[in-house]
Protein backbone atom coordinates (compact mmCIF):
# COMPACT_ATOMS: atom_id res chain seq x y z
CA UNK A 1 0.00 0.00 0.00
CA UNK A 2 1.67 3.38 -0.86
CA UNK A 3 2.02 6.11 1.53
CA UNK A 4 3.04 9.34 1.74
CA UNK A 5 6.66 7.86 2.81
CA UNK A 6 7.00 7.15 -0.71
CA UNK A 7 6.50 10.41 -2.10
CA UNK A 8 9.33 13.00 -1.53
CA UNK A 9 8.78 15.93 1.37
CA UNK A 10 8.72 18.51 -1.22
CA UNK A 11 5.32 16.82 -3.52
CA UNK A 12 3.64 16.11 -0.08
CA UNK A 13 4.56 19.87 1.34
CA UNK A 14 3.19 20.64 -2.61
CA UNK A 15 0.12 18.58 -2.30
CA UNK A 16 -1.01 19.41 1.19
CA UNK A 17 -0.98 23.14 -0.55
CA UNK A 18 -3.42 22.35 -2.76
CA UNK A 19 -5.47 19.94 -1.08
CA UNK A 20 -6.23 23.01 1.32
CA UNK A 21 -7.11 25.46 -1.35
CA UNK A 22 -9.37 22.95 -3.05
CA UNK A 23 -11.36 22.42 0.37
CA UNK A 24 -11.46 25.93 0.94
CA UNK A 25 -12.64 27.25 -2.67
CA UNK A 26 -13.51 24.11 -4.60
CA UNK A 27 -13.95 24.07 -8.65
CA UNK A 28 -17.45 24.36 -9.13
CA UNK A 29 -19.59 20.90 -9.28
CA UNK A 30 -16.28 19.25 -7.55
CA UNK A 31 -15.75 17.70 -4.30
CA UNK A 32 -12.17 16.74 -3.04
CA UNK A 33 -11.36 14.08 -0.70
CA UNK A 34 -8.15 12.45 0.46
CA UNK A 35 -6.18 10.02 3.03
CA UNK A 36 -4.27 12.27 5.27
CA UNK A 37 -2.14 8.83 4.90
CA UNK A 38 -1.94 8.98 1.42
CA UNK A 39 -1.60 11.76 -0.16
CA UNK A 40 -0.90 9.71 -3.83
CA UNK A 41 -3.98 8.90 -4.29
CA UNK A 42 -6.43 11.61 -4.63
CA UNK A 43 -10.46 11.16 -4.95
CA UNK A 44 -12.89 13.22 -6.18
CA UNK A 45 -17.04 13.51 -6.72
CA UNK A 46 -17.89 15.35 -10.36
CA UNK A 47 -21.38 16.62 -10.61
CA UNK A 48 -22.98 15.87 -13.96
CA UNK A 49 -23.18 19.58 -16.50
CA UNK A 50 -26.57 20.51 -16.95
CA UNK A 51 -27.33 20.48 -20.39
CA UNK A 52 -25.56 17.19 -21.00
CA UNK A 53 -26.47 13.42 -20.76
CA UNK A 54 -24.76 13.00 -17.21
CA UNK A 55 -26.94 15.95 -15.37
CA UNK A 56 -28.21 14.92 -12.39
CA UNK A 57 -25.35 12.47 -11.64
CA UNK A 58 -22.41 12.62 -9.48
CA UNK A 59 -19.25 10.73 -10.66
CA UNK A 60 -16.49 9.27 -8.25
CA UNK A 61 -12.97 9.27 -9.69
CA UNK A 62 -9.19 8.97 -8.61
CA UNK A 63 -5.93 10.80 -9.76
CA UNK A 64 -2.98 8.05 -9.15
CA UNK A 65 0.28 10.46 -8.63
CA UNK A 66 4.00 8.85 -9.14
CA UNK A 67 6.74 9.52 -7.04
CA UNK A 68 8.31 11.87 -9.62
CA UNK A 69 5.07 14.13 -9.72
CA UNK A 70 4.39 16.67 -10.72
CA UNK A 71 7.21 15.80 -13.56
CA UNK A 72 5.18 13.39 -14.50
CA UNK A 73 1.67 13.34 -14.98
CA UNK A 74 -0.76 11.28 -12.54
CA UNK A 75 -3.07 8.40 -13.91
CA UNK A 76 -7.10 8.94 -13.58
CA UNK A 77 -9.63 6.64 -13.83
CA UNK A 78 -13.36 6.71 -13.51
CA UNK A 79 -14.91 4.38 -10.59
CA UNK A 80 -18.31 5.11 -11.50
CA UNK A 81 -19.55 3.35 -14.88
CA UNK A 82 -19.92 6.16 -17.30
CA UNK A 83 -20.76 5.85 -21.35
CA UNK A 84 -18.02 8.12 -22.80
CA UNK A 85 -15.43 7.57 -25.34
CA UNK A 86 -12.74 8.80 -23.67
CA UNK A 87 -13.37 6.97 -20.50
CA UNK A 88 -12.85 3.39 -21.11
CA UNK A 89 -14.26 0.52 -19.75
CA UNK A 90 -11.99 -0.01 -16.87
CA UNK A 91 -12.43 4.00 -16.07
CA UNK A 92 -9.39 4.88 -17.59
CA UNK A 93 -9.01 8.42 -18.47
CA UNK A 94 -7.52 9.57 -21.81
CA UNK A 95 -7.52 13.33 -22.20
CA UNK A 96 -3.88 15.13 -23.54
CA UNK A 97 -3.57 17.17 -20.22
CA UNK A 98 -2.96 13.79 -18.56
CA UNK A 99 -0.51 13.24 -21.50
CA UNK A 100 1.39 14.77 -23.99
CA UNK A 101 -0.12 18.52 -23.07
CA UNK A 102 1.21 17.67 -19.06
CA UNK A 103 3.47 20.47 -17.86
CA UNK A 104 4.63 20.20 -14.29
CA UNK A 105 3.00 23.63 -13.40
CA UNK A 106 -0.13 21.99 -13.72
CA UNK A 107 -2.42 21.67 -10.71
CA UNK A 108 -4.56 19.04 -9.31
CA UNK A 109 -7.30 21.78 -10.19
CA UNK A 110 -6.63 22.36 -13.16
CA UNK A 111 -6.53 18.42 -13.60
CA UNK A 112 -9.62 18.27 -12.01
CA UNK A 113 -11.60 20.99 -14.17
CA UNK A 114 -10.09 19.78 -17.52
CA UNK A 115 -12.02 16.03 -16.74
CA UNK A 116 -15.46 17.74 -16.09
CA UNK A 117 -15.01 20.14 -19.14
CA UNK A 118 -14.56 16.11 -20.88
CA UNK A 119 -18.38 15.34 -19.66
CA UNK A 120 -19.42 18.42 -22.02
CA UNK A 121 -17.47 18.50 -24.40
CA UNK A 122 -15.94 14.82 -25.90
CA UNK A 123 -13.67 14.16 -28.35
CA UNK A 124 -14.51 11.23 -30.26
CA UNK A 125 -11.07 11.28 -32.72
CA UNK A 126 -9.33 9.85 -29.57
CA UNK A 127 -11.45 7.20 -28.39
CA UNK A 128 -11.23 4.38 -25.35
CA UNK A 129 -14.93 3.89 -26.14
CA UNK A 130 -14.97 3.22 -29.76
CA UNK A 131 -18.78 2.58 -29.05
CA UNK A 132 -19.67 5.45 -27.44
CA UNK A 133 -17.03 7.31 -30.04
CA UNK A 134 -18.87 6.01 -32.95
CA UNK A 135 -22.19 6.63 -31.82
CA UNK A 136 -21.36 10.53 -30.68
CA UNK A 137 -20.06 11.02 -34.71
CA UNK A 138 -23.00 9.20 -36.22
CA UNK A 139 -25.89 9.42 -34.04
CA UNK A 140 -26.04 12.13 -31.04
CA UNK A 141 -29.55 11.39 -29.98
CA UNK A 142 -28.74 7.77 -29.66
CA UNK A 143 -25.33 8.53 -28.07
CA UNK A 144 -27.47 10.87 -25.57
CA UNK A 145 -30.02 8.27 -24.51
CA UNK A 146 -27.03 5.42 -23.59
CA UNK A 147 -25.13 8.04 -21.61
CA UNK A 148 -28.27 9.08 -19.43
CA UNK A 149 -29.25 4.98 -19.38
CA UNK A 150 -25.76 4.73 -17.66
CA UNK A 151 -26.18 8.30 -15.79
CA UNK A 152 -29.55 6.57 -14.11
CA UNK A 153 -28.38 2.88 -13.32
CA UNK A 154 -24.78 3.46 -12.00
CA UNK A 155 -23.89 7.40 -11.18
CA UNK A 156 -24.64 8.99 -7.95
CA UNK A 157 -27.30 10.88 -6.62
CA UNK A 158 -26.32 14.22 -5.80
CA UNK A 159 -26.64 15.24 -1.79
CA UNK A 160 -29.77 17.55 -1.34
CA UNK A 161 -28.81 21.03 -0.28
CA UNK A 162 -29.81 22.45 2.82
CA UNK A 163 -32.64 24.81 3.07
CA UNK A 164 -31.65 28.62 3.34
CA UNK A 165 -33.22 29.72 6.63
CA UNK A 166 -33.33 33.86 6.21
CA UNK A 167 -33.94 35.14 10.09
CA UNK A 168 -34.63 39.37 9.80
CA UNK A 169 -33.54 41.74 12.37
CA UNK A 170 -37.19 42.60 14.68
CA UNK A 171 -37.29 46.81 15.91
CA UNK A 172 -35.06 47.47 18.46
CA UNK A 173 -37.26 46.76 21.82
CA UNK A 174 -39.56 44.82 20.46
CA UNK A 175 -40.06 40.78 21.10
CA UNK A 176 -41.13 38.23 18.77
CA UNK A 177 -43.19 35.20 19.37
CA UNK A 178 -41.38 32.49 17.48
CA UNK A 179 -42.53 29.67 19.56
CA UNK A 180 -45.81 28.85 17.77
CA UNK A 181 -44.87 27.08 13.78
CA UNK A 182 -46.16 27.87 10.64
CA UNK A 183 -47.14 31.51 11.34
CA UNK A 184 -45.59 34.56 9.49
CA UNK A 185 -45.45 37.99 11.30
CA UNK A 186 -47.14 40.34 9.71
CA UNK A 187 -45.46 44.02 9.36
CA UNK A 188 -47.68 46.63 9.33
CA UNK A 189 -48.73 47.11 13.13
CA UNK A 190 -44.91 46.83 13.97
CA UNK A 191 -44.70 50.50 14.33
CA UNK A 192 -47.71 50.55 17.29
CA UNK A 193 -45.48 48.28 18.73
CA UNK A 194 -48.27 45.42 18.09
CA UNK A 195 -47.19 42.29 16.28
CA UNK A 196 -50.02 39.95 15.01
CA UNK A 197 -49.34 36.62 13.58
CA UNK A 198 -51.29 34.47 11.01
CA UNK A 199 -51.21 31.65 9.57
CA UNK A 200 -48.46 31.52 6.55
CA UNK A 201 -50.00 32.20 2.99
CA UNK A 202 -52.82 34.10 4.76
CA UNK A 203 -53.43 37.82 4.78
CA UNK A 204 -54.09 39.61 8.66
CA UNK A 205 -56.93 41.77 7.69
CA UNK A 206 -58.76 38.67 5.48
CA UNK A 207 -58.29 35.02 5.13
CA UNK A 208 -59.42 33.83 1.86
CA UNK A 209 -61.46 30.53 1.45
CA UNK A 210 -59.95 27.69 -0.75
CA UNK A 211 -62.76 27.63 -3.25
CA UNK A 212 -64.03 30.85 -4.44
CA UNK A 213 -61.75 33.78 -2.84
CA UNK A 214 -64.77 34.89 -0.38
CA UNK A 215 -63.61 36.19 2.78
CA UNK A 216 -63.69 34.27 6.08
CA UNK A 217 -64.49 35.94 9.08
CA UNK A 218 -61.53 35.76 12.17
CA UNK A 219 -64.06 33.47 14.05
CA UNK A 220 -64.07 30.32 11.02
CA UNK A 221 -60.47 30.72 10.25
CA UNK A 222 -58.31 27.68 11.55
CA UNK A 223 -55.85 29.18 12.85
CA UNK A 224 -57.17 33.00 14.49
CA UNK A 225 -55.48 36.00 14.48
CA UNK A 226 -53.04 36.10 17.87
CA UNK A 227 -51.85 39.48 18.78
CA UNK A 228 -48.61 39.46 20.87
CA UNK A 229 -46.70 42.35 22.27
CA UNK A 230 -47.67 45.92 24.28
CA UNK A 231 -49.12 48.64 23.02
CA UNK A 232 -47.53 52.08 22.66
CA UNK A 233 -50.10 53.35 25.16
CA UNK A 234 -49.47 53.13 29.58
CA UNK A 235 -51.54 50.04 29.78
CA UNK A 236 -51.89 46.49 28.03
CA UNK A 237 -53.86 46.00 25.43
CA UNK A 238 -57.56 44.11 27.38
CA UNK A 239 -57.66 40.52 26.31
CA UNK A 240 -60.22 40.24 23.45
CA UNK A 241 -63.97 40.59 24.47
CA UNK A 242 -63.37 42.41 27.75
CA UNK A 243 -65.02 45.62 26.89
CA UNK A 244 -68.30 43.30 25.60
CA UNK A 245 -68.56 41.51 28.45
CA UNK A 246 -68.32 44.71 31.39
CA UNK A 247 -71.44 45.81 29.32
CA UNK A 248 -73.36 42.64 29.90
CA UNK A 249 -72.51 42.38 33.50
CA UNK A 250 -73.99 45.87 33.81
CA UNK A 251 -77.14 45.26 31.95
CA UNK A 252 -77.23 41.69 33.72
CA UNK A 253 -76.87 44.06 37.35
CA UNK A 254 -79.88 46.68 35.86
CA UNK A 255 -82.66 44.29 34.99
CA UNK A 256 -81.64 42.50 38.20
CA UNK A 257 -82.34 45.83 39.88
CA UNK A 258 -85.84 46.56 37.88
CA UNK A 259 -86.83 42.84 38.83
CA UNK A 260 -86.60 43.33 42.23
CA UNK A 261 -88.18 46.77 42.02
CA UNK A 262 -91.09 44.98 40.93
CA UNK A 263 -91.23 42.22 43.58
CA UNK A 264 -91.25 44.94 45.79
CA UNK A 265 -94.46 46.56 44.43
CA UNK A 266 -96.15 43.25 44.26
CA UNK A 267 -95.67 42.49 47.89
CA UNK A 268 -97.09 45.95 48.47
CA UNK A 269 -100.40 45.20 46.78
Amino acid sequence: MATNENLPPNVIKQLARELRNLDETPPEGIKVGVNDDDFSTIYADIEGPAGTPYESGVFRMKLILSRDFPHSPPKGYFLTKIFHPNISSNGEICVNTLKKDWNPSLGLRHVLVVVRCLLIEPFPESALNEQAGKMLLEDYQEYARHARLYTGIHALKPKPKLKTVVVSESTPGQKVDQSTPGQNVDQKNMGSGVVVATPLGLSSNTMKGGGGGQEVPPSAAVNPVVEIGVSSGSGALPPPGLATLKKEMVKVQTDKKKIDARKKSLKRL
